[in-house]
């Protein structure tokens, strides 16, 4: 026999939130820890435990439906883009990342926004500018790493970076987001993540290839 209000009590209740599990094999995964695949025909982030990801990180595994993200990090200090390069680009904020889509096979050009990434349509021109900018445009996996450009009043910073972490900034953008330039919140956490950024990447070097 049902008791009195527990039927209500049951949608009342908070449930426990389910924890992240594997896009393939769908085991628990860390949270803070796991790594991501991408899944080009979907153009979406998919975690993956730790065997999924070594299986999928496989020479000859890169023919297939899903791509593992790399975890390098590189900066270009000879990267050299002019304000009228960037202004060419067309990108109402301070902040874009450019991966090859292999699906769609072009450049894809995004920025972090109130609403999430939005893209950029780009002039063949001008993302010619980016690409002969920095080396790193010659090193870029695609599909799954990113050119992540910052411009601030130093100038215009380049680094080669993971894709995801691309879409973390984005997320992390559209959740703190205020008013018309984004807030002080936002800003603050901008550049903790740039910071964090800087301190993994390490200077590109002739040993380095795509």
């Amino acid at each position: 026999m049902t008791r009195p209000g527990g039927g209500l009590r049951r949608f009342l209740t908070e449930r426990p939130p389910r924890p992240e599990r594997c896009g393939l094999c769908a085991a628990v995964v860390d949270e803070a820890r796991h790594r991501h695949l991408v899944d080009i025909e979907r153009r979406s982030l998919v975690c993956a435990c730790t065997a999924c990801f070594l299986l999928m990180d496989q020479p000859g595994a890169d023919r297939g439906r899903f791509r593992a993200v790399p975890g390098r990090y590189l900066t270009d200090p000879d990267h050299r883009l002019a304000d009228a390069a960037w202004d060419a680009l067309r990108i109402p904020v301070g902040v874009a990342f450019f991966f090859r889509n292999t699906v769609l096979d072009r450049l894809v050009a995004l920025y972090p926004s109130p609403a999430g990434a939005t893209e950029s349509e780009l002039e063949p021109e001008a993302w010619a500018s980016v690409l002969d900018a920095t080396g790193l445009a010659a090193l870029l996996c695609p599909d799954v790493e990113a050119l992540l450009l910052r411009r601030t009043a130093a100038g215009i910073s380049c680094h080669l970076v993971p894709i995801d972490i691309c879409y973390e900034l984005v997320g992390r953008m559209r959740q703190l987001w205020q008013g018309f330039d984004g807030g002080a919140e936002a800003r603050a956490a901008l550049d903790a993540f740039f910071a964090r950024v800087e301190s993994l990447a390490r200077p590109v070097g002739g040993g380095d290839r795509p």
